[in-house]
């Protein structure tokens, strides 16, 4: 299972998805909810993106 999360289309989609949810659910579900909802979607997107720059370095000093 980590070797599935790890990998970099993974990642790609967790980034892309999560920030799209978080940049659209204060305007769709209202109040606290959507605030919560944006935060929490926010972190795991932001989770990924870092991933995918340590990644980055890493597999450019592999070549």
């Amino acid at each position: 299972m980590k070797n599935l999360l790890s990998s970099r289309p993974v990642l790609w989609f967790l980034f892309l998805f999560n920030l799209t949810v978080a940049a659209v659910a204060p305007f769709v579900v209202d109040g606290t909810q959507g605030v919560m909802t944006a935060v929490g979607m926010g972190v795991v997107s932001l989770g990924a993106g870092v991933s995918l720059v340590r990644d980055r370095g890493q597999s450019d000093t592999a070549r």
